[in-house]
């Protein structure tokens, strides 16, 4: 299916010539019927000769109705711009005109209606509609002359229509869904319907999707008046959805998956109209069919900082239309990008301003890499930017893009910081983990391991140390204290013969962090294979046991079996199974 909506000056014949092609009325209401003019978005849809599916969305062209015509067209991908024979070029011409270029639409058709009413002037009308045309992309739309109440040239306009979708660049089914919902209802026993026009991405029933900041599921789908399992690009669509209400979502909010971040400031660079530094502060933004007040802070003469109402879900390259808050469209932006930096300190907006002048690519992710120094490229594309291959001066480190300046900062901060750590403290064990991660700034704890192999440095056991052994002032005492304990493993030292030997609580602590001891309550120091040799002769004890048969076995003292006990029991190794008596777990 094609999407086409209409364009042009009110009264010029847009809805009739909609019928004429269709067989259907767009205009739904009843003011619309009564007083013979479109007010908001209508419907309609036919076959082509090669068999191709249209569907039309006609807008209004009235000035009064600006906002439901930027509707209309926000979410198109192609337009038929309607003019009349008998009238010409006309003022919601020239406001179409600047919405179609703000909106960046370059596949068109420029149709002359009423031809009867004034054939002689078809030629001008056509030479004036070029003018007004030119330098955007209806510059050189193929022209159609025709007469909707007559019917003449219709055929034409089907052939020439034909060529138009056949030709229309092929959207994707596979991209990241946004639908910009138009319309909002409730039908009886199915509930909440919304329509829109999807033009990139897939819909499926079944689908888990958001809708204004909601969880949703999508209960059922119809495309041109039939059921369907799934709707591809592009097409209307017709979404019945579980878990909201109609009213609490409407025309301006989008349907999308959980990959859309939204945003409420951008930043952006004019492609049409008036310059940033020349229009109001506050003005009305229009994208998709959303419409949301805007204050516009100017970054030199073609870029600015746009700040929403509300938060929406926007990406580098989308189009905005702004309006002041009559009906005057100002200008049309292109989103640079949708997450920009806060302005904190002085001239901030003028080194920004630079910034965005550079920017030639809006794609290119190297600018965003650059001033993160760190970012996941799954955020970067989600944002809009490319992520296919990895940028200049860039490293792909545990799922995070790193430019080689952050990266060599990070290595030369952690090796300096440890080294100090080590000289002030040699028994301190270097850094924590936390605190090695805090004062690097990272991102993410994953990268401190990558970052500690580049700097020469070790990060195992929750701390980051040095090659060279923290333990080497109390080497000799360790030693002693190793042999002692290996010929009599649970004769655990007093801490008078802890003091004789220069262990100290610091000292033992070391100790503990580099696993060549265990450390028990009420000072009792053992060797780490302690509980394991404790077990293998309580397991040929008599089940169950006493602590004084297994103080027997261990040939020790209670000062070092009970806490022994009650660690093994704590591992699960063994069990009490009734008031001083323990078994081993089998």
């Amino acid at each position: 299916m094609h999407v086409v909506a209409t364009a042009g000056h009110v009264d010029h014949g847009k809805s009739t010539l909609v019928r004429a092609l269709t067989g259907t009325d767009p205009d739904r209401l009843a003011e619309e019927k009564r007083r013979g003019l479109t007010i908001d978005l209508g419907f309609a849809w036919t076959t082509t000769a090669s068999g191709e599916q249209v569907a039309f969305v006609d807008v209004p062209g009235h000035e009064r109705f600006i906002a439901n015509m930027l509707a209309g067209l926000g979410p198109a991908p192609s337009v038929m711009f309607v003019l009349a024979a008998d009238q010409g070029w006309q003022q919601q011409s020239s406001d179409h005109r600047d919405a179609i270029a703000a909106l960046g639409i370059e596949h068109a058709l420029l149709v002359v209606t009423r031809s009867d009413l004034a054939p002689e002037r078809v030629d001008e009308v056509i030479a004036r509609a070029r003018e007004e045309l030119a330098g955007t992309g209806l510059a050189d739309a193929p022209s159609v002359v025709v007469s909707g109440t007559r019917g003449t040239g219709l055929e034409e306009l089907r052939a020439a229509l034909d060529l138009l979708v056949r030709t229309a660049p092929p959207a994707d089914p596979a991209a990241r869904l946004r639908m910009w919902i138009d319309r909002s209802f409730t039908v009886k026993g199915s509930g909440t319907v919304v329509t829109g026009t999807l033009g990139a991405g897939t819909i499926a029933v079944g689908d888990h999707l958001r809708v204004g900041g909601r969880p949703v599921v999508v209960r059922g789908l119809e495309s041109l008046g039939e059921q369907r399992d799934r709707v591809l690009p592009t097409s209307r669509v017709a979404v019945n959805l579980r878990g909201v209400k109609a009213d609490e979502v409407g025309r301006g909010v989008a349907l999308v998956r959980d990959d859309w971040p939204a945003t409420g400031v951008v930043d952006v660079r004019l492609v049409s109209g008036e310059s940033p530094a020349d229009v109001p502060t506050h003005l009305v933004a229009h994208v998709g069919t959303a419409s949301v007040p805007v204050r516009v802070r100017p970054l030199g003469d073609e870029h600015a900082r746009l700040t929403f109402d509300q938060a929406l879900p926007l990406v580098a390259g989308d189009r905005v239309v702004l309006r002041d808050p009559g009906q005057r469209i100002v200008g049309g932006v292109k989103v640079l990008d949708p997450e920009p930096p806060p302005f904190h300190r002085r001239g901030a907006a003028t080194r920004r301003a630079d910034d965005l002048a550079q920017v030639r690519d809006l794609r290119d992710p190297a600018v965003q890499v650059e001033r993160r120094g760190a970012v996941r490229p799954a955020h970067l594309a989600a944002l809009g930017f490319a992520v296919d291959a990895v940028p200049p001066s860039v490293r792909a480190v545990s799922g995070w893009w790193v430019t080689d300046a952050t990266w060599a900062r990070w290595v030369d901060a952690l090796r300096s910081q440890v080294a100090a750590s080590e000289a002030a403290d040699p028994l301190g064990g270097g850094l924590s983990v936390g605190a090695a991660v805090d004062l690097l700034d990272l991102p993410d704890d994953a990268l401190l391991a990558p970052v500690a192999q580049a700097a020469g440095v070790r990060s195992d056991g929750g701390r980051v140390t040095g090659e060279q052994d923290p333990l080497a002032p109390i080497a000799g005492a360790l030693q002693a204290l190793t042999d002692r304990l290996q010929e009599a493993p649970f004769d655990a030292p007093t801490a008078e013969d802890l003091d004789e030997l220069g262990l100290g609580a610091r000292e033992l602590a070391a100790a503990e962090r580099a696993s060549r001891i265990v450390r028990l309550p009420g000072g009792v120091v053992l060797l780490p294979n302690a509980p394991a040799l404790a077990m293998r002769a309580l397991a040929r004890l008599e089940q169950p046991f006493t602590a004084s048969q297994a103080r027997q076995a261990l040939d020790s003292s209670r000062r070092v079996v009970i806490p022994l006990l009650e660690l093994l029991d704590a591992k699960g190794w063994t069990r009490q199974v009734e008031k001083g008596l323990r078994e081993v777990r089998r």
